[in-house]
């Protein structure tokens, strides 16, 4: 199987490789592709995030609009390293939800190209507005992306489509 034809297999049609600083890791952004739940749970540890049960992780996934997952690429078995996941109506709004990127992965511009993909598949839905809601110390990372902040600059920030 040519390596294209892998990666389609692997994360569906959509999929997107991110630039990577290290040419020897392939890191692959996508939708189609299921989130393990025990994973997820590991990444949401590794960024200090407290644990919910996993019934109630499995009924939010379901009922998200979008999904993200941010994989390290191994062609027997993909790691995933970062998520987002999104709620909304699908055609007017759309509120943003658990950005992650795993430590070891951060500081090499993955959170960005995460969340210019989770924006890229809500413009294909044609999705208006969207909102995140971010801790007080990583408001500064949407502001530099363009997102505006609500009055008081804490927790909320604004994208809206052009």
């Amino acid at each position: 199987m040519d390596p294209v034809e892998l990666l389609t297999t692997l994360y569906g049609e959509g999929h997107r490789l991110c630039p990577t600083p290290n040419p020897q890791i392939s890191l692959v952004l996508s939708t189609q592709r299921e989130i393990d739940l025990i994973e997820l749970e590991q990444l949401c540890d590794a960024v200090g995030w407290s644990r919910r049960p996993l019934r109630r992780v499995r009924k939010a996934l379901q009922n998200s609009l979008l999904r993200v997952g941010l994989w390290r690429h191994d062609p027997r078995l993909p790691k995933l390293v970062g998520f987002a996941r999104c709620t909304g109506d699908g055609v007017v709004e759309a509120t943003v939800w658990d950005v992650a990127v795993h430590p070891h992965y951060q500081g090499v511009g993955l959170g960005k190209a995460l969340m210019l993909y989770v924006l890229d598949q809500l413009r294909s839905m044609e999705v208006d507005r969207v909102s995140l809601f971010a801790d007080p110390q990583v408001v500064e990372f949407y502001q530099a992306q363009g997102w505006e902040l609500e009055p008081l600059e804490r927790r909320c920030a604004f994208w809206y489509a052009p």
